[in-house]
């Protein structure tokens, strides 16, 4: 019996084994508690049975570009506005390049209106240095380009304007000398500017200094160019839309004949304290010939120009002429532009010279401005 004992006590101890089975699943406990889900999905998915290390590669990836779209998609839906515009990379070049960018197209998208009548503006500051003939000769230009009939009358005895447009005045040529002083046609002596074909000239020789003499003993010595151009734009089967007068920087008789033959006055302005002090003579001036020589005339337009915007009197003195000549005073300011003192040199305006350069964009704007002005007059005057 004592035998049969020793044999069977082996089997009533053999259930005792399993016990390092109960004990496997509680190690395996703390794991789960504490990994994330996350990983628990990467640590889970490369012990899938029969992958092979080919298979199981893609299978990860693919999970954490699953991820990663959820965790990144709802900051760049919920922190981006729709109003909030687009940074085109944060330095001030940047922006410069981007805010041009959009100029461009705005100017490209635009349809510029026709002036029902011809629109005569003369272009006058008794101030030097200030603008006049490159006003002149980029603003005609800008027009002409958008469909425009233009004509530019070059009053000033230097002859820039005549230069800028690539029209020969040298002196033995006919010129607006033989129309003030000779009673000449002013068709005999228009030519037309390399500039574009929708674009004529009328020069300007050195003989012009001497016509404030000689003027001084004619009959009605203020309303020869007047009259001569109005006895030429009626003549034609199709008139100019618009005619420019660049006058010398004084106050003498050429300019006075500008300022009666015009219906309209614009005054460039250098962005610079002196421009500022002759500008009540020049605005006097055209007040005495409005009450006595030509009822129609009036300042219709200023254009700040050499507008420097890293200097603070450059910016005092803009907002300076806009506080005093709010409704005049177009929006377009003119920069300062090595590109448009380097284009007459060319015989060329700037916008033919460069015309994706800051100047020729600039002045391209500015008669923009000016064709939606008039055209916005007429209508209210109708």
């Amino acid at each position: 019996m004592s035998q049969v004992a020793a044999a069977t006590a082996p089997e009533e101890t053999a259930p005792e084994e399993p016990a390092p089975e109960e004990t496997a699943p509680e190690e395996e406990v703390p794991a789960v508690a504490v990994v994330p889900d996350v990983a628990l999905a990467e640590t889970t998915a490369p012990a899938e049975p029969t992958a092979p290390a080919e298979d199981a590669a893609p299978t990860e990836s693919s999970a954490q570009a699953q991820a990663a779209p959820a965790a990144t998609q709802p900051n760049a839906t919920t922190d981006v506005s729709r109003e909030t515009s687009i940074d085109p990379g944060g330095t001030p070049l940047a922006y410069e390049l981007a805010d041009e960018t959009r100029r461009r197209i705005a100017l490209e998208e635009a349809v510029l209106p026709r002036p029902a009548q011809t629109r005569v503006l003369t272009i006058s500051n008794q101030k030097g240095g200030v603008g006049k003939t490159t006003t002149a000769v980029n603003l005609a230009a800008a027009l002409a380009r958008s469909g425009a009939r233009v004509l530019v009358i070059d009053l000033d005895p230097q002859g820039n304007a005549s230069t800028a447009l690539g029209v020969d005045h040298r002196s033995e040529k006919k010129s607006v000398y033989e129309v003030l002083v000779s009673d000449l046609p002013l068709a005999e002596v228009i030519q037309p500017s390399t500039e574009h074909d929708d674009l004529d000239c009328v020069p300007a020789t050195i003989h012009l200094a001497g016509a404030e003499i000689e003027l001084v003993s004619l009959v009605a010595r203020e309303q020869r160019l007047r009259r001569a151009l109005d006895a030429h734009l009626a003549s034609m089967d199709e008139p100019y839309h618009y005619v420019f007068i660049d006058c010398p920087p004084s106050l003498g008789l050429l300019t006075i004949n500008a300022f009666v033959a015009a219906r309209e006055v614009l005054i460039p302005i250098q962005c610079e304290y002196y421009a500022l002090e002759g500008l009540s003579q020049l605005l006097s001036n055209i007040e005495l010939i409005e009450k006595h020589l030509n009822p129609e005339l009036r300042l219709s337009t200023i254009l700040l120009t050499m507008y420097d915007s890293r200097t603070n009197l450059a910016q005092q003195v803009a907002q300076e002429v806009r506080d005093h000549f709010p409704t005049q005073t177009l929006e377009t300011i003119i920069p300062r532009s090595v590109r448009v003192s380097e284009a007459p040199s060319y015989g060329q305006s700037v916008i033919s010279y460069d015309f994706a350069s800051s100047g020729s964009l600039s002045y391209r704007e500015a008669a923009a401005e000016i064709a939606r002005r008039g055209a916005a007059k007429t209508e209210e005057s109708n």
